[in-house]
């Protein structure tokens, strides 16, 4: 015979933290090396791939997609031909990388350990 399932006391749980929200940007595969990458100026799709050989070029597109969309890159078609575009950091992104530098930090002490 099973137990009677009991309903849950919790209250409802809170809104999501600030850290919640600014990890669930910068949580993602690639996003953090997108940002990095970024950081030196603006960059055209395919210099990004050159600078991170091993992602893929859908990979690369939905996360400018995404980064773009929540306020953080700036897409910048460019008057050339063959067309082309151009990312950059929006203020907002820039916000964000004293986070990224402090990770990388952290990432080169952990190197260090092993």
């Amino acid at each position: 015979m099973s137990l009677p399932r009991r309903k849950s006391r919790a209250p409802a749980p809170p809104p999501p933290c600030a850290l919640t929200e600014c990890m669930s940007l910068i949580g993602g595969a690639w996003t953090p090396n997108v940002l990095w990458h970024l950081s030196a100026g603006p960059r055209r799709f395919s210099e990004l791939r050159a600078d991170m050989p091993r992602i893929s070029a859908k990979v690369l597109s939905a996360r400018l997609k995404t980064l773009e969309q929540r306020g953080v890159v700036r897409r910048r078609a460019l008057p050339t031909s063959p067309p082309s575009v151009e990312y950059s950091l929006t203020e907002l992104g820039a916000e964000l990388l004293p986070a990224i530098r402090a990770i990388v930090e952290v990432g080169a002490r952990l190197k260090q350990l092993r």
